[in-house]
This record gives C-alpha cells, sequence and structure tokens, in this order.
C-alpha cells in the first residue's frame, strides 16, 4: 500500500490517498483547537495518542455490530480508513448535561439525562457546525430518511457499548459526536472517537478527562486522555 498525495488537512488530522482508490491513510497531527480554531496549540503525543485511542474503540464498536470505516492501524498516528463519501450531518448523544446544551436551554451542568438526547448539527466550520433538525437535512439533500435513520439507531448502540465500556473504568460518558458516510451504498460510521470529540469524568469525582481540559486551561490535556485509555486497559506506542 502506497501512501500519496495529502487531500484534506483537518484541524487536528490529515488524510492522503492510497494506490488503492478504496483506501485513505488517516494522520493524527499533534494540533489541538477550541473555539473554532480561535484557540490553538500542538500537545507532544496527542497525534498518536488519539490514533491509538480511537483504533481501540473502533474495534469494540465493529465487535459489537457496528460497521466502521476503519481497516487497520498503520503506525502510532497513522490509520487506514475505507474512502467514504461523507454525510455533513453530525450526531450527538447526551448523557449528561455539559457544553452548549447548558447555554442553550438553561440546564446545570451535570444533570442526568434519562433518556439521553439525540441531537443533529451540520458539518460547516464557517458557520460554527449549527444545530439543524430531521427536515433541514431532508430539504436540502443533506441526507436521505433511510440514512437518518441507519444514524441514529448506529449512534444509540454506540452509545450503549461505551457507556458501559467506560463506566468499567470508572468514567461517565456525558456526550460524544459521530460522523457518518457512505461506501459502496453502506452507512459506515467514519472519522474517529477520542477525547477529542466526547466528555468523559471520573465516575466518582466527576474530574474532567477530556478535551474540556483543553478548553477551559486545566492543563494535563494528553496526560488525562492517556488515562482514560489506561482505565480502559490500553498502552500506548509512541515510536
Amino acid at each position: 500500500m502506497e501512501k500519496r498525495e495529502e487531500l484534506y488537512a483537518g484541524k487536528a488530522k490529515s488524510v492522503y490517498a492510497t494506490d488503492n482508490p478504496d483506501l485513505l491513510v488517516m494522520h493524527f497531527r499533534n494540533d489541538t483547537s477550541a473555539f473554532d480554531g480561535k484557540k490553538r496549540e500542538q500537545l507532544e503525543r496527542k497525534g498518536a495518542v488519539n490514533n491509538q485511542f480511537n483504533a481501540f474503540i473502533m474495534e469494540k464498536l465493529q465487535a459489537a455490530g457496528i460497521a466502521t470505516h476503519m481497516e487497520k492501524q498503520l503506525s502510532a498516528d497513522e490509520s487506514l480508513v475505507k474512502r467514504l463519501d461523507m454525510i455533513p450531518v453530525e450526531c450527538v448523544v447526551r448523557n449528561i448535561a455539559a457544553g452548549s446544551i447548558c447555554r442553550r436551554l438553561g440546564i446545570p451542568e451535570g444533570t442526568e439525562l434519562n433518556p439521553p438526547t439525540y441531537e443533529l448539527f451540520l458539518k460547516n466550520d464557517a458557520l460554527g457546525d449549527p444545530m439543524i433538525n430531521e427536515s433541514h437535512a431532508l430539504s436540502f439533500g443533506w441526507a436521505t430518511q433511510e440514512q437518518l435513520e441507519t444514524m441514529q439507531k448506529l449512534t444509540f448502540r454506540a452509545n450503549e457499548v461505551l457507556r458501559q465500556l467506560f463506566l468499567d473504568g470508572g468514567m461517565l460518558l456525558v456526550d460524544f459526536k459521530l460522523e457518518f458516510g457512505v461506501f459502496h451504498g453502506e452507512v459506515l460510521l467514519a472519522d474517529e472517537f477520542s477525547p477529542d470529540g466526547c466528555r468523559l469524568w471520573d465516575r466518582q469525582t466527576r474530574e474532567k478527562l477530556d478535551k474540556d481540559r483543553f478548553r477551559q486551561d486545566l492543563g494535563n490535556v494528553v496526560e488525562s486522555y492517556e488515562e482514560v485509555g489506561r482505565r480502559l486497559g490500553m498502552t500506548f506506542s509512541y515510536a
């Protein structure tokens, strides 16, 4: 497998073509950003940690019957993935109130949400990823009804699997976002699952172990990500 030209560079990942038109190389960089890119920093080891964390989670989800774009981990900070036609809609599940839902609805942080809420956001950096609904997605052609139903089903299934996984590690899965794409007609889980795209709290102390440590200047960002992985039984390589 030959790695070729860079196709896309996002806030924290770069994507490269390969000699196989169906496969891409996803490179996790050390870049970290928040507040629509207004706050940026390089954090040593972060790319390698997120790449390996993502590979671990994708394996767990695939074992639970959730098809993903993940093929295999290539190195400490790179993975081989299927090339998808991305659906520009983010699916967000919230088990506990935190972040934007607290600001929008005046809900105190830490409020248990039973059942969990499910929200959709348009994947558009220039617009700040605005909240949308199914009607918007259908009217503007961002997704079909069948795709939306599949995405919701897979997102809630992922929540079931991951809530228990993190609970077994003494952590609360507060919320997370997922992205999906289409591969030869099938909707697959795409992008990544890492502490960059979810909120994780210690079950007892509710200490934040995710990207909020960067947003809120709490320090020890990568160390917290590594602690999450350690609790899940992971070991990281940085070679």
